[in-house]
């Protein structure tokens, strides 16, 4: 059974998504969510748990002290040392690649810290990162809020790549990223929709003419619409 811890200032926005579909059927079942609520470790009477920050600047900054405390209990869950991620911009770009490591390497499961405000007071970070090999993870080069909608992305990405929780292994192998491209055109029932036919070669019943001519179409997409991703696609062949 696989453990997602999740520390924030607002628990209730999980599991939100990941209640749902696959994800939904199978929690309690192959996984767990449990959150962690980082008011319940304030120290005062109003539940503080940021404060401004030193130097002086915008905003309100979380408290280390406070958010030490959150994140022992979470670990505290766990028997044998999760991986542990903290959302922020200032992170390695998440990816397919780093959501298959994370759950290859460790299927104990994953704390995840949601940072609100202006951030989240260095020293907890820094022993964090020092102690516990917390690793700084963004979804993107835009800000948010907060790190739980984050948070949602990653475990939903992350939990892809665990044992049993996808019915059909072979969506995981074929998807975009999978293989350094994005993926082919998919198509359905009818054959003729809108006066537009279904690609022939996918009628053909032709496995080797099939294969070949999506990966065509792979390349170029990812050609066309990710130029980015083709480069390091051509550089790894």
């Amino acid at each position: 059974m696989i453990l997602v811890t999740v520390v924030t200032i607002f628990p209730e926005m999980f599991p939100g998504p990941l209640g749902h579909s696959l994800l939904g059927k199978s929690l309690g079942k192959l996984w767990n969510l449990k959150t962690v609520n980082i008011r319940d470790f304030a120290m005062d009477k109003h539940n503080t748990v940021d404060d401004s920050p030193y130097g002086g600047g915008a905003g309100m900054v979380m408290k280390a002290d406070v958010v030490d405390l959150a994140m022992r209990r979470a670990i505290s869950f766990y028997e044998k040392l999760p991986s542990i991620l903290f959302m922020t911009p200032r992170g390695a770009v998440f990816s397919s690649d780093i959501a298959r490591d994370i759950m290859h390497d460790n299927q104990n499961g994953m704390i995840i810290l949601c940072g609100r405000y202006e951030g989240i007071d260095q020293r907890v970070i820094d022993f964090w990162k020092e102690k516990y090999c917390m690793v700084e993870i963004s979804i993107g080069d835009y800000i948010l809020f907060g790190g739980e909608i984050p948070a949602i992305v990653v475990i939903d990405s992350c939990l892809r790549f665990a044992n049993g929780i996808m019915h059909n292994t072979e969506s995981t192998k074929n998807e975009s990223f999978s293989a350094g491209l994005l993926e082919y055109p998919q198509y359905t029932k009818p054959a003729i929709w809108n006066c537009m036919e279904v690609p022939k070669v996918l009628l053909s019943g032709n496995h080797k003419e099939i294969e070949l001519w999506r990966t065509a179409q792979a390349e170029k997409i990812t050609k066309e619409v990710r130029p980015d991703v083709w480069e390091k696609y051509e550089n790894k062949g």
